[in-house]
This record gives structure tokens, sequence and C-alpha cells, in this order.
């Protein structure tokens, strides 16, 4: 078995290309939604999937060069708007086109599996070709690299802007990449054509913030300690050594978490794992027990905002969800008032609530609160682990490395399975992956009424560090 540190390099044998549209498209100014511009998202998306069984490239890029003729936007440039500040971004359609990079590594599938399992940021993004720009803005919304394997095999990196594709609208391009890639060389037909336009989630005029949005703030905290607000979260964990801690819950130990609720409360099986993972997280931070801590998690609104928002909407088609409790109420009380918690936020995402914050955006100054916040993104219900080209489905996908922001993620031939991968404090991950896998005993300390002894006992304390 190779140790971590023995990753080998990619071998770069040629430049990258510019997959560019494969015939014109239009020349126009793609407006973007408050939604996909906001601060919060100016990031790149970054998949990793491996495969048992590499494909053609030649067929990959001109698969890619055809699905870039539907998805034009990716094949554009971000900029910011030029009547406006950074405050608001839009995509200059231009067909410059998308970055297609093709290296070799000398490992096969299963050597690498130990790489991917928990994925390291220091390891892992040398699979992805680094496209030097000055800003975020310079960079091409759409960056891939196919890494051959000794085996055989390949790994397939992706980037994908935030602010043009949520999850499900990366999904979408990616299951038409390979839809095309297997179809005739004339044939672009795809059964759910991708829908660009972003103006119906324009601001209302004049704005009307209806709700609290308690995600969200005005100013964000900068200070690590605040004697009224307690620990900033978010400083601390980027100030700390971080590492990635990746579990996983089979359907049977998702049931054992349901028996919580049961049968006095119905819940999911992302309520249940987004209470739970909260509420262990929390008390591995040992934060003080009077301090208010949030859950935020994305809420898919496509269906809160039909027939405005019509099948084939591939950008930002989600808000973040808002769970609030006091770290001793989240902690002493069972795993049955956190699920209620998080049903309770999910119950508050109306269309309403949706223009409401779509309003509130309008203002440049707000920003997601992220200063006691966990935020959850679920990717184990897009169909990303679907993904095929002709030679199988993927033996794993998952993010190129993994952040402070947790993630839920399919497990690939275990249906139902859910991986939870979220990176911690070196100081305290092994807490916190104690709290995830003790379920028995969390059941025994809720039921004897224990918890916020056992809590106290453990507490480390994070304001004083």
């Amino acid at each position: 078995m190779l140790k971590s540190e023995q990753l080998p390099n990619c071998i770069y044998q040629k430049q990258p290309l510019i997959i560019c549209p494969a015939c014109p498209t239009p020349n126009e100014t793609l407006y973007l939604s408050n939604l996909d511009d906001q601060k919060f998202l100016r990031f790149t998306i970054k998949y990793l999937y491996i495969f048992r069984k590499s494909v053609d490239r030649e067929t990959l890029k001109s698969a890619l060069s055809r699905a870039l003729v539907q998805f034009y936007p990716l094949a554009g440039r971000l900029r910011r708007r030029v009547e406006d500040d950074d405050h608001k971004l839009e995509v200059d359609c231009n067909g410059e086109g998308a970055v297609f990079a093709e290296a070799l590594m000398d490992l096969s599938c299963d050597e690498f599996f130990e790489f991917a399992m928990k994925p390291n940021r220091s390891l892992l993004r040398k699979l992805l070709y680094r496209v030097e720009a000055p800003h975020f803005f310079d960079l091409p919304p759409l960056v891939i690299q196919v890494t051959s394997l000794r085996c055989g095999g390949m790994i397939l990196c992706i980037a994908i802007n935030h602010c043009i594709c949520d999850g499900i609208g990366s999904s979408q391009f990616l299951h038409a990449w390979a839809h095309i890639y297997q179809s005739t060389p004339n044939s672009n037909h795809l059964s759910i054509s991708p829908f660009h336009s972003r103006h119906l989630l324009k601001p209302r005029s004049p704005p009307q913030v209806t709700f609290s949005h308690s995600g969200f703030t005005k100013i964000a905290p900068t200070a690590e300690l605040n004697p009224q607000t307690g620990p900033n979260i978010f400083n601390f964990l980027q100030s700390q050594p971080l590492v990635p801690s990746s579990i996983t819950f089979s359907p049977s130990k998702i049931r054992q978490l349901k028996r919580h609720c049961y049968p006095s409360l119905k819940c999911t099986t992302f309520e249940v794992l987004a209470s739970h993972t909260w509420r262990s997280w929390v008390k591995s931070l040992g934060l003080a027990p009077s301090f208010q801590v949030k859950l935020l998690f994305s809420a898919n609104i496509r269906d809160k905002m039909r027939p405005e928002m019509p099948r084939g909407y591939y950008g930002n088609g989600f808000v973040l969800a808002c769970a609030e409790a006091k770290v001793k109420e989240l902690v002493a009380l069972n795993l049955h008032h956190g699920v209620k918690l998080v049903q309770h936020a999910k119950s508050t995402i109306t269309n309403e609530y949706v223009r409401s914050m779509i309003d509130l955006l309008d203002d440049g100054n707000v920003t997601t609160d992220l200063s006691s916040s966990l935020v959850i993104s679920q990717w184990s219900k897009l169909g990303l682990e679907e993904l095929n080209f002709g030679e199988g489905k993927p033996l794993h996908m998952g993010p190129l490395y993994s952040d402070i922001y947790c993630l839920f993620l399919p497990v690939a031939g275990e249906f139902d399975a859910v991986k939870v991968l979220v990176s911690m404090p070196e100081s305290v991950v092994d807490k916190f992956e104690f709290y995830m896998t003790q379920l028995d005993d969390e059941i025994n300390v809720e039921n004897n009424g224990d918890a916020k002894n056992h809590y106290e006992v453990d507490n480390l304390k994070m304001v004083s560090v």
C-alpha cells in the first residue's frame, strides 16, 4: 500500500487544449441572478471521478465541443457588469472555450482509492490542471483534466464555476456530455434542453424583504472572539490544521438513527443525518452552552418556483435554509429536537420566502453568516454517481478535496448509503468521529437524560483557544 505522501505526480505530455463549441453560439451577455452571483458562491465546484475503464480521448473532446453548443455560457467568461462594481456579475458568452488537459499517472484505480476516500487538498489538487489567472473572474468557467492510469482506468476531474451552475445544473451538463459522447456524430439531441435565462429570478422593484433570513448578515464578524457573540467558528476553523473526516452511513445505520424519532416523528434520511452531524460537530468543538449555532443547508427551489422555473434550469436553483439553536438545547435535548429544527427550516422555503431572499441579496453588503454555522450541501441525490460514458459507472465520485463545508455524498454500489465528508481541526477530529459513529451510546445517553452532563465533561472550551 502506498503512503499518502507517495501519490505520483501527473505527467503532461502536451499542453492543455481550449475546446470551443462545435458551431457558432449566441454572442450575448447572460444575466446572473442574485442567487447566482452572491459572494458565497464565487468559487468552482470540483468533482473527482474514478472510472475502471478509460474512454477515447478524441471522442470525449468532440462530445465536449458539441455539448458546449447547448451549454454555451460554460464556454464564455465571467465579468463584472460595466455599470456596477463587483456586486453584480454576468457572463460574456463569447465562445472562448473550456480548458481540457490530459495527463498520465503511475497508479492503478485500486491504489488510488486510499487517497480518494479522505480527499486531501495538498495531494489531490495536482489532478486538476491549474490555470494561472489574476482573479477568480478571469478563470474559464469550465476546466477538465483526464488522467490515464496504468491499469487502463482514468480519473476525471471537472471544475465548474458555481456562479453559472449549481449541483443539479452541473449534473445536467455532465450527463448531457456523456449522452452526446455515446450518440452519433450528428446527433446532439437531449431529453432535457438547458434553459439559460435567469431573469425569472430578478429582484422585485422595489425590493420587498418580508422574512428575517437569519442565515445572512450585513456585517460579517471579523474578530476571532467577541464578548457578546462568542467565537467566530469560521475564522477558528480556517486558522487550524484541518483533517478530512469521512464516515459512511449504511441504510441500516440510517434506520438506527431514525429510531431516535419514530414513532412520534417521521423524518427523511437527510433530516436525521443533518441533525446528527450538526450535533456531533457542535459537541466536538466544545462551544459554550449559551452560544447560538446555526445549520445552513441547501434547499432546491425548482418545485417552489414553478411554472416560472422550467425543467432544464441549470443555474443556481437553491437557497440556504437555516436552523438555529443554543448549544445547550441542541446538545442536551435528543436527536428528535434537532430533526424538528431542520424540518421547520425546510418548511419556511416557500415561493415568497425565495423572492424575499432574492430581494435581500440585492444589497451588496449582505453576506452569508458563516460565523456560527455548519454548512451542509447534499450531493447524494443529484445523480452525479450515475455518470456513464459507455464503459460503466464510476467506481467513485466526490469532491476533489475536502473542506470545512460538509458534503453528503453518494456511495458507489451502495444504494441509499450516504457518506458524510467534512474537514475538522486535527485537535478534535477524533472526537467528532466518535460522536458520529457511537450511535448506540448516543441512544443510551439520551434515554438516561444524561446528555448535558456527558457534554460538559467533554467540553473543549474552544472559546479559550
